[in-house]
């Protein structure tokens, strides 16, 4: 027997001898393939070759084919990756508003930036930056002539909203960094809330300190809010997690294309509070980072899962450098929950319009046990404990902000404006929103019902089919009762709208928090959290 063993070792490694130099003979098979295809064109093609374009173009063919997150950032578009990573960037601090032929006009300034500490606000129109006139300029070339290196200055030709005048503004450029979390406030005299919108660099202490100025307002009871939380740092949320399960706890584990590259992540910092009745609010926007939290919580029995069905993407991207200064985000691991779940969907081809995992079988999925042995299954994302449904808009809402309306109407009214009330006493008036709607009759957006939209894709298959005339008096009569004009709609869905354009007027004269405390006023799906048992397990 014991002469076997050398033989079968030689097999295994001859076996794997053999695939490693497969696997690279068919690299270099390709690459060969590759150049000598572009040695020909520059030599034959009747045109000059646009390589950049080309290049470009099958690099992002050839990632897209692995997973939609793996790609490919050349050195000129290294500040984007280090805005996705950090949000930050070097700048003045404020979001602006552009139309064409217009000049660029100043839409929301962040409160401390070194536009608010300037004097510009919502309003001011931008007539020149640096002696460029923005007139002809698109809104992304206005925003990258503000942009530069913290610490250079950059100059304004600024028309004031209030005074009219037309003044220069020379303004210092600093290291603008937008928050992860929006906001940390009380919702009643027991319960603390902290909205959560990314993980970039150091949020992690942003939670901490959240959570003690909490306990100081009295509270017993913590609601983390992570919908529409797209994720990022995974050891940001290791953090986060750590803040509230003992040292030592399992959060996260990463697995790669090798048994080598297995890693187990666990906490390493004693928790502030490992008892505090604890509820994490998730829903299809909710991914990555936001799943490796909500699923260690959820497989750790410390705290509830509410809402809907989170992201599905349980992949690990890890930033390679490659050359001519650029980077490769590549998927280098798939990420398991404590239980052993794999939170990635099943395959990129089950998703919903807004990319979540879509519905797949039972029969497809594995059950796994918590900490305390409730049943939890794989498949695609986090299902929560608490199930509440998210809101549903109208398609007029959507049309109302994606084509500018309500920011028009809103800068509008900051013009005829001078102050509001306190945002917890500010509420649009009836008046406000008959001139709301006077504003936007005279607007041109798509303002049909998703009914309309169907039936007049209907109408077109119809007529494919010959049968327009056959039908002719039903079409009619289900065209009529379809129709609605504006006013008429807008006035219909009157209560859908209204906390948008509070929402918007609120930001622009307090601030972001402001535009918060205006949704939270309006937040069903929290209402129905904070009134759903907890799950208590034993």
């Amino acid at each position: 027997m014991i002469r076997f063993i050398p033989a079968a070792l030689a097999a295994v490694l001859i076996s794997a001898s053999a695939c490693a130099q497969s696997k690279s003979f068919k690299l270099g098979q390709w690459v060969e393939i590759e150049n000598s295809i572009l040695k020909e064109l520059n030599r034959s093609y009747v045109d000059s070759l646009p390589l950049d374009r080309m290049m470009r173009s099958g690099i992002d063919a050839m990632l897209e084919n692995l997973d939609p997150y793996t790609m490919y950032i050349p050195e000129e578009e290294n500040e984007d990756l280090q805005m996705m990573l950090s949000k930050t960037y070097g700048g003045i601090g404020a979001i602006i508003y552009k139309q064409v032929d217009s000049n660029v006009v100043i839409n929301e300034p962040y409160y401390g930036s070194p536009a608010y500490k300037n004097g510009l606000v919502c309003g001011d129109e931008i007539i020149s930056i640096d002696g460029k006139p923005t007139k002809g300029l698109a809104a992304a070339e206005s925003s990258d002539r503000m942009k530069g290196k913290p610490g250079t200055t950059v100059n304004f030709k600024v028309k004031k909203l209030r005074s009219g005048d037309t003044v220069d503004v020379a303004i210092v450029r600093e290291r603008i960094h937008i928050p992860d979390v929006e906001y940390v406030g009380m919702l009643d005299d027991t319960t603390g809330y902290i909205k959560q919108t990314g993980f970039t660099e150091n949020v992690s202490d942003d939670i901490r300190s959240g959570y003690f100025k909490l306990k100081e307002q009295g509270m017993k009871k913590l609601i983390l809010d992570l919908r529409g939380n797209g994720g990022g740092l995974m050891n940001e949320a290791i953090n986060i997690v750590s803040l509230f399960v003992p040292k030592g706890s399992l959060v996260v584990t990463a697995k790669g294309n090798t048994p080598a590259s297995v890693t187990e992540y666990r906490t390493s910092s004693e928790p502030v509070d490992t008892l505090i009745p604890l509820v994490v609010m998730v829903d299809s926007g909710s991914a990555s980072s936001s799943e490796i939290v909500s699923g260690a919580i959820q497989d750790l029995d410390r705290g509830t899962i509410m809402g809907q069905r989170t992201y599905g993407k349980g992949l690990v991207q890890s930033i390679r450098p490659i050359t001519y200064n650029g980077q490769l985000k590549v998927t280098t691991a798939k990420y398991y929950t404590p239980s052993g779940r794999c939170v990635q969907a099943i395959d990129y081809s089950h998703r919903n319009e807004d990319g979540s995992v879509g519905h797949i079988p039972d029969s497809l999925t594995h059950e796994f046990k918590t900490a305390h042995g409730r049943t939890v299954r794989d498949g695609g994302g986090i299902t929560p404990d608490v199930m509440i449904e998210s809101p549903s808009y109208s398609r007029l809402v959507y049309s109302l902000v994606l084509s500018g309306v309500i920011d028009n109407f809103v800068l509008k009214y900051v013009r005829e404006h001078d102050s509001i009330l306190p945002v917890d006493e500010f509420h649009l008036s009836e008046k406000d929103f008959e001139e709301f709607i006077e504003f936007a009759k005279t607007q041109e957006f798509d303002y049909r019902s998703s009914a309309k939209t169907l039936f007049d894709q209907m109408k077109k298959e119809i007529e494919k089919d010959g049968l327009t005339e056959p039908m002719k008096a039903e079409l009619d009569a289900l065209e009529k009762a379809l129709d609605m004009d504006k006013e008429r709609f807008i006035r219909l869905k009157r209560e859908e709208i209204r906390p948008f354009i509070e929402e918007e007027i609120a930001v622009r004269y307090w601030y972001q928090e402001a535009g918060v405390k205006i949704a939270l006023r309006y937040d069903d799906q929290l209402k129905k959290a904070m009134a759903s048992p907890l799950i208590t397990v034993n």
